[in-house]
């Protein structure tokens, strides 16, 4: 079906890129992992942009919701377009920059969050009206493409740096509108992407073209077609020496796309993390992890960033964060063996399990217990749930040929499920168990016997999920309306089943609440999972309160860490 283009780039042209974008990524992201060979030849160059795009789509999508809710609220019958109390483009672009940001993954990852973080400044500060024409785009393009370069601890050519210059080049030189302007920066970008071989000896000795830099032409491919309502034809990329299946071409020993070409070798570890800090603190913190290793990205302002390095210890760049600021959402990966860091004979693949229980947890303390039973874990910390490519990894990762997946978040309902039809499509079969909370999961891992047939495994499994009462208590962050009545910020909150029961000013009293009604209907077993925020005396008041009014039933504790929620509770 057709796109309708867009005129102007306004709030609703930003929202139609991103879902255009993400569309398309997901369809060339296979063959952009394939082509994958520097910095590092680890094959998820494509991965990783599709899983930032999916961040920032994400993040505009929200803003759109919240306009919608509040013209609902007003009672307003046009649409939120029509009555003008649709968002700005101040506020999509800027949702479409910091959704980037935060959900940045990989080195192309990080550039592409700061070539959109540089067009949203000048369209947030330079646009007439709330919409931007042919020559506010041009000046989106060439800011995008200046940060970028300047993100980079050491640019190199042939990269996705390069094909961003040219793309603001072409743009530079286009008049007329933004489907003119879009078009001409498509196919510098186009042209620039055809000459990286030849710019960069690692791209030339595997006979490809830069994965991020074919990533960034897809991306204003849809922008062209946002205007246009015309797709350009695909991108035409040369194969020579990539293999697809998951083949790593360990033959490439460069060093980062940010570090000069050439030697052996390289870190052994990517480390990425969101970071608070002042702008003094980041400029310090940029002279020292170029000291520890390569591919050195920072990205973002306004005091939060985006770091990403390549290094042999892990350890020293996560401290260099903490003495900057406050890191979070750290993620450190190994370049195993058989990728672009490590040398000698290829070992032989891992045989696939027969199956796995892939599971999302919302705390540490829980994701150990998960992992202590069997599972693979995905951890989804508070205000952070995982994109659907990162639940599709983690079904990959738990490598067999059957998954019982485990969202354990009602809200994870359909990005589970869009994540299991992804994975079905790749030969692996997957069952979905809709669970709605950690403790249904602990419910359904407990009766988990992988020697029964698959069917039976799932059956007994939902069986047991569902069978399973769930609850929570949690402090409230804003004042609002719930079912059972109107809470402020700072009220304790007792949810059962996800609807709000009880309201109140003590955790322990609150949660004993929670507990006397969900028991009233009877149960064998409590679960209660601590958060680290929980005061320590609640478990032990619950518990003593089971042993003495409901002398047949039986409490089990664990510790769930940063789980966000300060208790959770579930009744079998």
């Amino acid at each position: 079906m057709a796109q309708v283009p867009q005129r102007f780039f306004d709030a609703l042209a930003v929202r139609t890129w991103c879902g255009l974008s993400l569309r398309a990524l997901g369809r060339a992201r296979e063959e952009i992992d394939a082509i994958n060979v520097y910095p590092v030849a680890d094959g998820d160059t494509g991965t990783n942009l599709y899983l930032t795009v999916e961040s920032a789509a994400a993040a505009v999508e929200a803003v759109f919701a919240a306009h919608e809710l509040d013209a609902g609220a007003r009672g307003a019958s046009e649409s939120p377009r029509e009555t003008g109390d649709g968002p700005s483009l101040a506020d999509a672009v800027g949702a479409m920059a910091h959704g980037a940001l935060i959900g940045a993954r990989g080195n192309s990852g990080t550039i592409l969050a700061q070539l959109l973080r540089g067009m949203a400044q000048v369209l947030t500060a330079r646009c007439d009206g709330d919409r931007a024409e042919g020559s506010g785009l041009r000046r989106a393009l060439r800011h995008a493409a200046a940060s970028a370069r300047q993100a980079v601890a050491h640019p190199v050519e042939g990269t996705v740096l390069t094909v961003a210059s040219a793309a603001a080049d072409a743009a530079d030189r286009a008049e007329g509108d933004c489907a003119e302007v879009a078009r001409a920066a498509y196919e510098g970008a186009r042209a620039a992407l055809a000459a990286t071989p030849g710019q960069l000896p690692a791209l030339e000795r595997a006979g490809v073209v830069d994965a991020g830099g074919h990533g960034l032409v897809t991306v204003l491919a849809a922008l062209v077609e946002t205007f246009t309502g015309r797709a350009p034809g695909p991108v035409a990329v040369p194969h020579a020496r990539v293999e697809r299946g998951g083949e790593r071409l360990a033959e490439e020993r460069s060093t980062g796309e940010c570090a000069e070409d050439g030697g052996e070798g390289g870190p052994a570890f990517e480390v990425i993390y969101l970071l608070e800090a002042e702008d003094a603190a980041v400029a310090r913190l940029r002279q020292r992890l170029d000291a520890l290793g390569d591919s050195l990205v920072v990205v973002g302002g306004d005091g939060l960033w985006n770091v990403h390095v390549h290094v042999d210890d892990a350890g020293a760049a996560v401290e260099a964060g903490i003495e900057a600021g406050r890191p979070y959402r750290i993620r450190i990966t190994h370049f195993g063996h058989g990728d672009a860091h490590t040398a000698g004979t290829e070992r032989p693949p891992r045989e696939r399990a027969q199956r796995a229980v892939v599971a999302v947890v919302p705390g540490e303390g829980l994701a150990g217990l998960y992992t202590e039973a069997g599972a693979t874990t995905l951890l989804a910390r508070p205000g952070e749930p995982p994109a659907s490519g990162e639940l599709v990894q983690a079904v990959r990762r738990a490598h067999a040929r059957e998954v019982v997946l485990l969202p354990n978040d009602a809200e994870l309902r359909h990005t589970a499920a869009a994540a299991a039809e992804q994975a079905r499509t790749e030969g692996i079969r997957v069952a979905l168990i809709p669970t709605r909370s950690a403790v249904q999961g602990i419910a359904a891992l407990a009766v988990h016997e992988p020697e029964r047939r698959f069917d039976e495994d799932v059956v007994a499994m939902t069986s047991a999920a569902g069978a399973t009462r769930h609850a929570e208590v949690t402090v409230a962050e804003r004042q609002s309306w719930t079912t059972a009545g109107i809470c402020q910020a700072g009220d304790v909150l007792g949810l059962i089943d996800g609807d709000v029961a009880v309201i109140g000013a003590d955790v322990s009293q609150v949660a004993a609440t929670v507990l006397d009604r969900m028991l009233s209907a009877g149960g064998e077993l409590v679960t209660l999972v601590l958060g680290d925020e929980a005061p320590r005396a609640v478990a032990d008041r619950l518990e003593a309160r089971v042993r003495e009014a409901y002398l047949a039933v039986d409490t089990v504790v664990y510790r769930g860490g940063r789980q966000g929620a300060l208790l959770l509770v579930g009744v079998e």
